[in-house]
């Protein structure tokens, strides 16, 4: 499915991908030519010098001169074009996998997408979809090492047939090792590498996600202490991958410098043409020993797909088969009881921590299926409705509120669409955050840090709160909406909130320990804890 989605992604690019491949055959082609002719004019230079003033004079070198500035020129200008197109075509096609993957995780079911960790998913779209950039990127690679072992053959057929052969017998064995040896020497060490690397990058996401606490606490010693082990299999893989690697280009360069004395031996023609063909042969060898380098990116690419295959994988959400109304009666059904809110009715779930209340509000709103309670939105199950239909039911402030990197704007904006400045402003007045934002030095503007850094506690929670408000769903779940605030202000959110309830005809689904917040609360659904 990976290789499907990234052929996919390099059909989009596909134009700069034949420039890139056009451009890496012409300046394969002047490589060589530009070696062969080179060889034939020095040394054919060299017999006429030391033939003569007459044959000195004899001797054309303006053409043989002119044709090698040109053959640089091209390969020059055509070398930097391949790598500009071919990267240009890579950069941008793994820019298409990643947003296609991050919607395929975004797209299965909630539970399970949220039993992954962040840090690990951060490293598989960084670090293994980078790795997939050699496979777009030798796809240019390829055609010209095919043209410069072709130009080289041809060019040292002219010394003979022999020295074509024993040029071709070299490079057929420079692919045999240079495949081999891959294959036996890096399969481990690449895997290893790119394991420890992402094993590293998530503990580095999530040991990141706490850093206030660990600077707070003195925790930096055990945390290095923690990450040491994986720094220190990260450095073995890589030192493995060095050692193999120079074995590999090793046997590369010895067999390119047998394959081209098997040429100086076996040409024939009189020594400009066994110069012309020793140096095609020495260039061809060059650009073929390229291809060593896709053999052994090949594996870490491999394993790269191996990996994001669970991404992937991961089956799509299934779709409601019908949804619910845009106003929706609510119940829920445990052991003790069962209840009914009609469209507006509010709920206080209470209950001893432990109870289930944070399964119950995830079941409600379609993140997670296992509470036990039978919860029904008109009737229909919420399980059977689905993550979808349920999304256009309930806006949701979790008691671990999570905010973007980004504005105090940008983090409203989420909750919809079209969401105005003022309305902005008027939901921050219900949450009684709006003079805090006014008294920051951009307003709605001012840039928050990541997950809210610039904000307090509770005020991040507010802040999420207000974009549940601006959402304008039917219900509005809370879960501890007032954690963290002194009575003041818990009492005025709760009068704002009320109000806020009534004007719009918003139906309530709330769980709080604070005394403050329970009269928000019509009906009282209390759960008991399974020890007691």
């Amino acid at each position: 499915m990976i290789r499907q989605l990234l052929t996919q992604a390099a059909r989009s690019e596909h134009r700069a991908t034949r420039i890139a491949i056009v451009l890496s055959m012409l300046a394969a082609f002047a490589s060589v030519a530009l070696l062969a002719l080179s060889g034939w004019f020095l040394t054919g230079a060299a017999i006429a010098g030391a033939g003569g003033f007459a044959s000195a004079q004899a001797f054309n070198y303006l053409l043989p001169s002119a044709g090698i500035r040109g053959l640089a020129i091209v390969r020059t200008l055509s070398r930097y074009g391949e790598r500009i197109f071919g990267h240009r075509a890579a950069l941008f096609a793994l820019a298409d996998v990643r947003p296609a993957l991050f919607a395929r995780l975004a797209g299965t079911e909630a539970n399970l997408a949220l039993a992954r960790s962040g840090g690990e998913m951060a490293a598989r779209l960084g670090s293994d979809v980078d790795a997939l950039e050699d496979s777009v990127v030798r796809k240019v690679t390829l055609p010209g090492a095919i043209v410069a072992v072709l130009a080289g053959l041809a060019a040292a057929s002219l010394a003979g047939w022999a020295a074509a052969l024993a040029l071709l017998a070299g490079l057929g064995a420079m692919r045999l090792a240079s495949w081999v040896l891959s294959r036996r020497l890096l399969t481990v060490p690449s895997r290893q590498y790119a394991e420890a690397l992402n094993a590293l990058k998530a503990d580095y996401a999530e040991y990141a996600a706490g850093a206030t606490e660990i600077a707070a606490y003195g925790l930096v010693p055990q945390i290095t202490a923690a990450l040491a082990p994986k720094i220190m299999a990260l450095d073995a893989a890589r030192l493995g991958i060095v050692r193999a690697e120079t074995l590999v280009q090793g046997t590369q360069l010895v067999l390119a410098g047998i394959s081209v004395a098997a040429v100086l031996a076996l040409a024939a023609g009189g020594a400009p043409l066994v110069a012309l063909a020793a140096l095609a042969g020495a260039a061809a060898a060059e650009s073929w020993s390229t291809l060593a380098r896709t053999d052994m990116e090949s594996l870490r690419t491999e394993d790269a797909i191996r990996r994001l295959e669970s991404i992937a994988a991961l089956p799509s959400r299934a779709r409601a088969v019908s949804s619910a109304g845009s106003t929706s009666a609510l119940s829920i059904t445990n052991e003790d009881r069962s209840l009914s809110l009609q469209p507006g009715g509010r709920l206080l779930i209470a209950g001893p921590s432990g109870s289930g209340k944070s399964r119950l509000l995830g079941t409600l709103i379609g993140l997670r299926s296992d509470a036990p309670e039978v919860i029904a939105v008109d009737g229909r199950d919420v399980r059977v409705l689905g993550l979808d239909a349920l999304r256009q039911q309930f806006a949701h402030a979790p008691q671990d509120a999570s905010l973007i990197a980004g504005t105090v704007a940008d983090n409203l904006r989420l909750a919809r669409p079209g969401v105005t400045d003022e309305q902005m402003w008027s939901a921050l007045d219900v949450v009684c955050l709006s003079e805090t934002v006014r008294a920051l030095p951009d307003g709605l503007n001012q840039w928050l840090g990541g997950d809210g850094a610039r904000l307090s506690g509770g005020q991040r929670k507010r802040l999420a709160l207000a974009r549940a408000l601006l959402a304008e769903r039917p219900w509005l779940v809370l879960d501890e909406p007032s954690e963290g605030l002194d009575s003041a202000t818990e009492s005025e959110l709760c009068r704002r909130l009320s109000q806020w309830l009534d004007a719009t005809g918003t139906g309530l689904v709330l769980v709080s320990h604070r005394e403050g917040l329970r009269s928000l609360g019509d009906q009282i659904l209390t759960l008991i804890s399974p020890e007691d």
